[in-house]
């Protein structure tokens, strides 16, 4: 049997184990493993088991992951979420839906120092959706607002997906941060119009907010100033050469337990962060090991290669090819975790792009946009998933229905990136 035939069994075995819910991580090392060993040796397979963990948990870029997933928790558990809130909806205050997007700009903001949709999701809910029941909001609008405003998570830098692509990719991370700001802001801007246009259209929905004065809105802007100084140092000191991305992972993280100090955290409260953190640490890092086995076992089997030449063989253009690309992300989105999706695909379609010429910096912006969109479509929709976890109370189907404006605002966010890839490289042009 060829390598390449083995490397299509391997990748559809892939698929039949995640349709079995066998968790990500170990699907990726069962068919890198086997696979490896199909085609080189079980021999050089166990040799490649012992090195690939040390070479993944020794490597320094990654050592970024726990510090940016240390901040959201900091961030949550010390009452900066609950201040953010409060401060926004007095900014929003008096507008028709304001609560609601009150919580998308809480979303947004949160997400800059997260760096986890899931994250960003889940602490903004137990914040924002009371308020918004006890103002009487439709509870699909107050839930799809929610969910949508989670995904902001994984585009406003500091992204631990861009961080993970540019790190599957061997790109600069700065360069990806960068390239994240503009449609990250992009989006929290769009949601924002959405709910404006959906209560126009269905005033019934949402009640106007309680109206506030200038000088109320003025004096609320304190409550954002915690979250805009840990955002401007990181990206401002990645931006000048203060320091590198990993390196501004750990000053954010001091910076966010000061704060956190300074508001009384302690003992136990602490120590909980801290376990929180690891436990999100461990799960990363597992499906780091099992994509890094996994890329290996595609390597030598060559079916990267093998498709990169079927594709060329049908002659498509490369925006042909993009959007195919783009496609398969969106249905894989419906069913996968978007750190899983992007450990598992990258290795594969990476090369393809690079084939076709296409600015990896850009493409990595744009497949991390449509994984965004998986987070919230039907029919798993991990942040939909959180949000029903967080409101038992709320049915699926009335999340799912809220959150349905929002994924047509998403493709619209999409179609300009495509058409317009200024937006996300300008920042990049000598």
């Amino acid at each position: 049997m060829s390598s390449e035939m083995i490397g299509a069994l391997g990748l559809g075995l892939l698929l039949v184990l995640m349709v079995l819910r066998v968790p990500v991580a170990l699907c990726m090392l069962i068919v890198g493993v086997g696979g490896f060993a199909q085609v080189i040796s079980w021999g050089a397979a166990l040799s490649m088991v012992k090195s690939v963990p040390v070479e993944v948990l020794s490597n320094y870029s990654f050592s970024a992951i726990p510090m940016f997933i240390l901040m959201g928790v900091l961030a949550a558990h010390s009452g900066m979420a609950g201040k953010l809130f409060n401060s926004v909806r007095v900014i929003c205050g008096g507008w028709k839906g304001g609560l609601a997007i009150a919580a998308v700009g809480s979303c947004g903001i949160f997400s800059a120092i997260s760096g986890s949709s899931l994250a960003t999701a889940s602490t903004m809910t137990r914040v924002a959706l009371p308020e918004m029941e006890r103002h009487g909001y439709n509870r699909g609008l107050a839930t799809g607002a929610l969910a949508a405003g989670g995904t902001l998570g994984i585009m406003i830098p500091p992204s631990i997906a861009l961080l993970i692509y540019a790190i599957l990719t061997e790109q600069s991370v700065g360069d990806m941060f960068m390239a994240g700001l503009v449609p990250g802001l992009m989006g929290l801007l769009f949601y924002a119009l959405t709910v404006t246009v959906v209560v126009h259209l269905r005033p019934s929905l949402a009640a106007s907010g309680e109206r506030t004065s200038w000088l109320e809105k003025f004096a609320s802007l304190a409550g954002l100033l915690p979250f805009f100084g840990v955002f401007l140092v990181i990206i401002l000191g990645i931006y000048f050469g203060l320091f590198t991305p990993t390196e501004g992972a750990s000053v954010g993280a001091f910076v966010t337990l000061l704060y956190a100090l300074l508001k009384g955290l302690r003992g136990r409260e602490l120590w909980a962060a801290v376990q929180e953190t690891l436990a999100l640490s461990t799960v990363v890092f597992f499906m780091l090991v099992g994509a890094d086995t996994l890329g290996y076992f595609i390597s030598v089997s060559r079916i990267s290669f093998s498709i990169s030449d079927f594709i060329f063989g049908l002659s498509l253009s490369p925006v042909v090819v993009l959007l195919c690309i783009l496609l398969l992300y969106f249905v894989l989105g419906m069913f996968m975790d978007s750190i899983a999706m992007l450990v598992i695909t990258v290795p594969v379609v990476y090369p393809i792009i690079q084939a076709l010429g296409i600015d990896p910096i850009w493409f990595g912006i744009v497949t991390v946009l449509t994984v965004e969109l998986g987070l919230i479509t039907p029919p798993v929709g991990m942040n939909v998933f959180v949000i029903k976890a967080m409101a038992p109370h709320v049915g699926l189907g009335e999340i799912f229905r809220g959150v349905a404006p929002f994924i047509v605002s998403d493709f619209v966010r999409l179609a300009l990136l495509i058409i317009f890839p200024a937006l996300s490289l300008f920042w990049l042009t000598p």
